[in-house]
């Protein structure tokens, strides 16, 4: 009796959505979670920490490939992790908004990327098992132009729509303008308590006492001034309207009373020491030892009573302007029906040397982030559900989707050890190792710490972007410039081979980096100006991964080629996850401008590995054979690209 179930499909009818679903996760994993993270208040070091581990699974993924090929078909774990990876989004929807999110999201994140990670593995061999010689290489732009669209739909889409619901869901902005007056005498502060909060009934909206401040030029005396902004920090802890500042600090009082232990005394502490005194921000100079510039305060306050168990959230910064004006205390105000009529306090200081008029532009901006965010993946999740679905019928049931089987007495992990020890006996392995881990070492961090820099405030060095403008500006301009770039390396790469092209790519995946510090040390307004300067940073980025991918097709050559190439984007993935791992404990021990600094000079292992390592000359011209095979298990490299 005949099988009923169809063992070919039009390939238009399932391979775009099926990279479209590989996409998805693995930009939400290796991207979004940045962005979330950022918005929901997580420090630097553990966004770059935390989300840097999430690489592990494509590290490992060699190990447990051959597994895929034993265990089930292909199709089957296709379908089986989109429903995993579906559960997972849900599981971040339903967590994001409670009090441990942090370590509840970061596990379904964890199983996220360990379905997706697996999901490559089957969705590129049903790719070759489904398709004739001639249907891989004609669809293997589709996959990929898919797969680009997936990752614009999570860098660019997915963030737009979560900075949308995040305006929506909260008050209307408030702009409060700061102007430093020569001509204007020293006013005193006013005490919170003398200011009277009345309640007006109707729409809740945020209040601003007062929205034009204008701050003497003259200077206050220094000890002064440090009382001022020590009182308005406990006055905002003592009304709640920081609750996660007041456990932090009770955390670090809890540590120092605690005995750090022999490595962090005498390593991590000493380590730290000399990395903020070597690369850290350098300290103001005082011009005069009792006098320092001026300070303004600006109060906040609600409108009305909120609504039992609501909470108005709201953070307020500089947005631009003169950087001599900046923030001192009064970032982030959480309003409750408790606390809602009580002034919040934001201290704002003019630079002891501005003795000029000037003025900076401050903005109020509230929001549900959580909500926001729990929204998103519920979208997502639902997506998940409905691909599951459509490709449960979709996808084709090719006769040779079987597990794998061996001959008597072979072993699985026998084979495997005997492809994993002949692709460590290639010659010059040691500079081949090398180059596959630091090429991208500066890049590895930079792509942890890009999104935060672009959405923190700008008085700790960040941009102030909104969610949504990092959509934007890093997440549709830059990977469109990005996707150029790598378009543009590949035929560069087919007219002249790779050999002659290697050392433009280099500098080109390197030199661009400098944008970053072009914007740490300038903090432009203009958001034309940020979004060309990402897109050039991500066009040479794009150009230059060409030399890369391109070399582990090269030293993937032989027998084992595919078992190779796995192997390379296992290193691949490493490379990008350990530097990653300790990228934002460096930014927070020495600054946004000064990591730049350091981003640039860890380009340098990057040109030293492109030195050493084996290239033929011809490798990589039109009429090179070397790898004209398009079955090449390229999930990894558009997913890494």
């Amino acid at each position: 009796m005949s099988n009923s179930k169809p063992t070919y499909r039009n390939p238009w009818a399932w391979i775009p959505t099926l990279y479209f679903t590989q996409g998805i996760p693995y930009v939400i994993v290796m991207f979004v979670t940045v962005v979330m993270y950022n918005r929901l208040g997580v420090s630097n070091t553990e966004i770059a920490l935390y989300t840097s581990w999430l690489y592990l699974p494509w590290v490992i993924k060699p190990l447990w490939s051959p597994f895929v090929d034993l265990i089930k078909t292909k199709r089957w774990w296709i379908i089986t992790m989109q429903l995993v990876i579906g559960v997972a989004m849900a599981g971040v929807a339903f967590s994001t908004p409670l009090p441990g999110f942090l370590q509840m999201t970061l596990a379904f994140f964890w199983l996220m990327a360990f379905s997706s990670a697996t999901h490559d593995i089957a969705a590129d061999g049903l790719y070759m098992l489904g398709l004739s010689k001639h249907e891989q290489a004609w669809f293997v732009g589709v996959r990929s132009t898919f797969y680009r669209i997936a990752m614009m739909t999570g860098q660019g889409g997915l963030v737009i729509v979560a900075g949308f619901i995040e305006s929506v869901t909260g008050l209307d902005d408030v702009d409060v303008r700061a102007y430093s007056a020569p001509d204007r005498e020293i006013t005193e502060i006013m005490h919170p308590q003398d200011m009277q909060v009345e309640r007006e009934p109707g729409e809740l909206r945020l209040v601003a006492t007062p929205t034009e401040l204008e701050i003497s030029t003259e200077g206050r005396k220094r000890a002064e001034v440090d009382s001022i902004i020590a009182f308005a920090q406990q006055w905002n802890l003592d009304q709640g309207f920081n609750p996660a500042l007041e456990e932090d600090l009770a955390e670090e009082e809890a540590e120092e009373k605690e005995d750090p232990g022999w490595l962090r005394r005498n390593i991590l502490h000493p380590f730290e020491g000399f990395i903020q005194d070597t690369f850290g921000p350098a300290e103001d100079v005082e011009l005069d030892t009792e006098y320092t510039g001026n300070i303004g305060v600006v109060y906040f306050h609600l409108s009305d009573k909120p609504e039992p168990g609501e909470e108005v959230v709201m953070n307020f910064g500089r947005v631009r302007g003169d950087n001599s004006i900046s923030l001192e205390e009064g970032s982030y105000f959480r309003f409750t029906e408790d606390n809602w009529d009580v002034p919040g306090m934001a201290v704002i200081r003019i630079d002891e040397q501005l003795d000029f008029a000037s003025s900076a532009e401050f903005q109020v901006r509230s929001g549900n982030i959580p909500l926001a965010w729990s929204i998103t993946f519920f979208f997502l999740a639902g997506l998940f559900v409905v691909l599951f679905v459509y490709h449960r019928f979709m996808l084709p049931h090719p006769t040779v989707d079987k597990p794998a089987t061996r001959e008597p007495g072979q072993t699985i992990l026998g084979e495997f050890l005997k492809t994993f020890a002949l692709f460590f006996k290639k010659e010059k392995i040691g500079a081949i190792l090398a180059f596959l881990l630091l090429y991208r070492f500066a890049e590895a961090q930079i792509v942890r710490l890009a999104s935060p820099f672009l959405l923190d405030a700008q008085e700790i060095g960040g941009l102030a972007l909104t969610t949504g403008q990092v959509g934007i500006a890093y997440g549709t301009v830059g990977l469109a410039a990005l996707t150029v770039g790598g378009i543009l390396g590949g035929i560069m790469a087919a007219r002249h081979g790779l050999k002659f092209w290697l050392w433009p790519m280099v500098f080109a995946m390197n030199i661009p980096n400098l944008v970053y510090i072009y914007l740490s040390q300038s903090l432009p307004d203009s958001f034309v100006v940020i979004s060309a300067s990402i897109a050039l940073e991500q066009f040479g980025y794009g150009f230059g991964f060409t030399a890369y991918m391109l070399f582990m097709i090269y030293v993937s050559e032989g027998e084992h080629k595919t078992s190779h190439f796995a192997i390379t984007t296992g290193f691949m993935a490493l490379g990008m996850m350990i530097p990653g791992m300790f990228s934002g404990w460096i930014q927070e021990l020495v600054g946004y401008p000064n990591f730049f600094i350091w981003v640039m000079i860890a380009t340098i292992p990057a040109f030293i590995a492109t030195y050493l390592i084996p290239l033929d000359k011809d490798f990589g011209k039109k009429d090179n054979n070397h790898g004209e095979e398009p079955g090449d298990g390229g999930g990894g490299k558009e997913s890494e690209s």
